[in-house]
């Protein structure tokens, strides 16, 4: 039987706009099981990015918990929670949000940096390690270029790169091809599923795209908050 790696129980997210409030998320139940894929599907307005969000540690829930290993995560500081992300969970955001003063290869490795102290500061493996993610993705021949000299495909793939330099154990991908054509798209969603299948890492991907969900292990339809 596969291990829960992530749940959330009872899930609430409610904001306020003026007078009215919008309840994004509104009472949900969810798992992803150790090296499994989860497509979150809906159209936009759905609740899925906040969904995400919320599992990612990234948005607190109005009400409701979200745990790892049956751990808690928004019992946890804001320092515990922040080391929790960066060293088992990897973020794919629709805009690329690289660095555009640094390299593709110096975007992969800012995680890596974080990650460690300045007592375990090794510069050169984390070099080496970025350079073989990058080399996973297709873009080793890019290592050296600026985000303005990449395409948006070139840009999405060193995000996915950046994501997956600490080894994470599940990458959170939210709308990964929402500024891209349907070709591009096409790649990096072939991109994501390979690294997955080379990887004992789970993957949850919010999507509009309905096909999306027949290539994952399992799909959840998101309206108005909710799963239907």
């Amino acid at each position: 039987m596969d291990k829960i790696l992530l749940m959330g129980y009872g899930l609430h997210k409610a904001y306020k706009n003026g007078s009215k409030e919008v309840r994004a998320v509104n009472g949900i139940d969810l798992s992803v099981k150790n090296g499994k894929s989860i497509a979150i599907i809906g159209p936009s307005g759905a609740g899925k990015s906040t969904l995400l969000h919320i599992l990612g540690g990234l948005d607190r829930p109005t009400s409701g918990k979200v745990t790892m290993d049956g751990i808690d995560i928004y019992r946890l500081s804001d320092r515990e929670r922040s080391r929790i992300r960066n060293k088992r969970v990897g973020f794919v955001f629709q805009f690329y949000h690289l660095l555009p003063e640094f390299t593709a290869l110096e975007n992969v490795m800012m995680p890596a940096l974080i990650k460690l102290s300045a007592f375990s500061f090794q510069l050169s493996a984390i070099k080496e390690r970025a350079s073989e993610v990058l080399k996973s993705v297709g873009l080793e021949r890019r290592a050296n270029h600026r985000p303005g000299e990449l395409s948006g495909g070139e840009s999405q793939r060193v995000a996915i790169a950046r994501a997956l330099i600490n080894e994470p154990e599940i990458l959170l991908c939210d709308e990964p091809t929402g500024n891209l054509d349907s070709k591009t798209s096409e790649s990096i969603y072939e991109l994501l599923f390979d690294l997955k299948s080379r990887s004992k890492m789970a993957l949850a991907i919010v999507t509009h795209d309905e096909k999306i969900s027949r290539r994952t292990d399992e799909g959840i339809m998101m309206r108005d908050g909710k799963i239907i």
